[in-house]
């Protein structure tokens, strides 16, 4: 189950790199470039989506690449990851893999009661 969870976590985390630097980046540009009618609205809490975008990928990195070592802190993580994704963007199209993933991942991480090594987190 760690082993799942290391690899969940790691490629959720990579999906959640391009989510967020498609949500920083949005917010970025309508700052800088202003709304244009119809077509680009600034959202309503750009600091949320910029923290969100830096902060779930890294979490969902860190959660999974610790799975096999210290899989309580990184099930929290990679759950963590994916609350935050799913309350900053929502779930949709582009989120349903990150989110899947890094909640499947937490998930796996916090059962692994009984580790591959004799050391358990319980």
């Amino acid at each position: 189950m760690r082993s799942a969870a290391t690899a969940l976590g790691i490629i959720g985390g990579c999906l959640a790199v391009l989510v967020g630097f498609f949500g920083y980046g949005y917010t970025e540009a309508v700052t800088r470039f202003g709304e244009v009618d119809g077509l680009f609205h600034q959202v309503s809490d750009p600091a949320l989506i910029r923290t969100a975008s830096f902060l779930a990928p890294l979490l969902a990195i860190a959660g999974g690449a610790m799975a096999k070592v210290r899989a309580l802190p990184a099930g929290i993580m990679l759950l963590a990851a994916a609350g935050l994704i799913h309350y900053a963007f929502g779930f949709n199209v582009f989120t349903m893999f990150p989110i899947g993933m890094a909640a499947l991942g937490g998930v796996l991480a916090l059962a692994a009661g009984k580790p591959d090594e004799p050391k358990s987190h319980f």
